[in-house]
This record gives C-alpha cells, sequence and structure tokens, in this order.
C-alpha cells in the first residue's frame, strides 16, 4: 500500500471513531461503510480505488442502516 493510501485509511478510522458519537443510525451506516469501502479500495487498487471504494461503503452503509433501523422500528 502506497503512502496516498494509508493516509487515506487513517483519516477514515478517525472520522469513524470522531464522527459516530451522536449519529442517526444512517450516517453511523455511512460512515462505516465508508471506511470498509475505503480501506478496501486502498488495498485493492490505488488512492482513486480508495475514493471509489469509499463513496460507495458509504452510500451502501447509510441504505442498509436505514433499513434496518425502520425495520426494527416497525416490529417492536
Amino acid at each position: 500500500m502506497n503512502k496516498y493510501g494509508k493516509s487515506i485509511l487513517m483519516g477514515a478510522c478517525a472520522l469513524l471513531g470522531l464522527g459516530a458519537v451522536s449519529c442517526t443510525p444512517g450516517e453511523r451506516g455511512a460512515l462505516v461503510g465508508g471506511a470498509i469501502g475505503a480501506g478496501t479500495g486502498a488495498l485493492i487498487g490505488d488512492g482513486t480505488g480508495a475514493l471509489i471504494g469509499g463513496a460507495i461503503g458509504a452510500v451502501a452503509g447509510s441504505s442498509i442502516s436505514k433499513n434496518r433501523a425502520r425495520r426494527n422500528y416497525y416490529y417492536h
């Protein structure tokens, strides 16, 4: 992994730790999905892969988390 990929991975971890304190489920899912996607993209590709992976992970994580929260709200 190059220097750029490591810095993106460290930044994603810092955002995940600092930002997940008082978030809605959708925001928390976007943070977690973005961090996982950026890390995976950095490991697989270069800096561009990390950016694309982070964006896709944020959208997917937000959608999954919102659907899970909605399901839990209606069934309890």
